[in-house]
């Protein structure tokens, strides 16, 4: 029978030589993640089980990033129960201030996921490590909970959607572009637990970066997971950061697909998502005049360093419009480093811009750029739900690092394009 990449990966790890779509299947899991917020869930979960230890010390991963540093007494809670745990069942990889990032960016920096891996986190977008060639997919804090003590979870093998990429972007244009593209195209349920499936010759023009971004926001189409063919460029990345051998599952020529999408990308514009879900995007041309804000350029969809040096390059010798709040959060304290260490982050204040700490913060509401009732924000984050970032009545508009850098020096949303020529 023939398989996706998706289904080769969990045949694999169901110990099957074959696995259809439909099937239920027990998986052995090579990495269990949680947060802040829903790792106590779980190990409340965890504590009724009466495991005297969890299923690999090495292989279970905490990462305090949502509310961290603390933003009041609730969250200090919650982050000292992940400590203690931590401690208490000698975790090897936790991360806390200081030393965390925000987790699926920092996962994939520490080299904890590699190709061939199948991972579980409790936060949906753990679907970023398909940029890697991994299964990884979202779950519930119950779920995390049994993934600690067993080392594996209970899965229904999708079916898939592949998208065959061809050409190479434009300048200005990035992987959050090719993304908003495509939920534009076939919806925030289009993908409904399905295997999101990238390949052909244009993923070889896409950074690393730019799939991660890709699978990160497979969720938004409802998506099971997203996931990328392994290249070279793959394989480079994960030497540089792993001693693990990764390996690679390709999908059979004749692998049974749900649909099929050409996308050019050499088409594709900039884009942005308005209000209230991913999947009501207009390309550039097409926004109008539409007065912001906040800026908030940073999450784990778009706070690597590439996305940083893309606001940079457009925010250098340039000011931020007055009366518009500019909010940039490295996504890990590496990216943070080199940031510095390269000069984008006086870029940014000389802008007028804020620099965080690394942190989800306001991506979720959570603070550090919580919006009032009637204000826009320009984010690179990856949901414009209603209250997302704040007030109910306020919009978030989700866009590329270049665009939301041209929003903040124009005070509207605004083609990266245009104000670079602007002398």
């Amino acid at each position: 029978m023939s398989m996706t990449m998706t289904q080769k990966i969990l045949a694999a790890h169901a110990g099957l030589e074959k696995v259809e779509a439909g099937q239920l299947v027990l998986v052995n899991l090579d990495r269990v993640l949680g947060n802040d917020i829903t790792s106590p869930v779980a190990i409340r979960e965890f504590e009724k089980l009466g495991r005297d230890k969890v299923y690999d010390k090495d292989r279970v991963t905490m990462v305090m990033d949502h509310f961290a540093p603390n933003k009041d007494i609730k969250a200090a809670e919650q982050c000292k129960m992940c400590r203690d745990f931590c401690d208490q069942y000698e975790v090897t990889h936790f991360y806390d201030v200081g030393d965390m990032g925000i987790e699926h960016a920092l996962l994939p920096e520490k080299g904890l996921v590699i190709a061939g891996d199948a991972v579980i986190g409790a936060d949906s977008h753990t679907c970023t490590y398909g940029a890697l060639g991994a299964f990884s997919t979202g779950v519930g804090s119950t779920d995390m909970a049994c993934g600690m003590a067993t080392g594996k979870a209970w899965f229904k093998v999708p079916s898939a959607i592949q998208f065959r990429l061809h050409g190479r972007l434009n300048r200005f244009v990035s992987g959050k572009d090719v993304i908003l593209h495509i939920i534009g195209k076939i919806g925030v349920d289009g993908a409904l637990y399905k295997s999101m499936e990238f390949c052909g010759e244009g993923v070889g023009s896409l950074t690393i970066y730019d799939r991660l971004t890709i699978s990160n926001m497979a969720i938004e189409a409802g998506a099971k997971n997203g996931i990328f063919e392994v290249d070279e460029q793959t394989l480079a990345y994960i030497s540089e950061r792993s001693d693990r051998k990764p390996v690679i599952y390709q999908a059979d020529e004749d692998a049974v697909y749900d649909a099929v999408y050409d996308i050019d990308l050499s088409e594709i514009k900039s884009t942005v998502s308005f209000p209230h879900l991913p999947e009501n995007t207009r390309t550039i041309d097409e926004v109008g005049e539409v007065a912001i804000d906040q800026v908030v350029i940073g999450s784990c969809t778009n706070g690597q360093y590439k996305d940083l040096a893309e606001a940079a390059e457009i925010l250098k010798g340039r000011k931020v419009a007055k009366r518009v709040r500019a909010i940039v959060i490295p996504a890990t304290q590496a990216v943070y480093m080199q940031a510095m260490e390269n000069g984008l982050i006086k870029t940014f204040i000389e802008a007028g811009c804020a620099v965080s700490t690394p942190t989800c913060g306001p991506c979720l509401g959570g603070y550090m750029g919580v919006l009032a009732a009637g204000e826009r924000a320009v984010a690179t984050t990856n949901r414009n739900f209603v209250g997302r970032m704040g007030h109910v009545e306020s919009e978030v508009y989700l866009a590329s690092p270049a665009v939301a850098a041209a929003s903040a020096v124009a005070g509207k949303i605004a083609d990266p394009a245009e104000i670079m020529k602007e002398v």
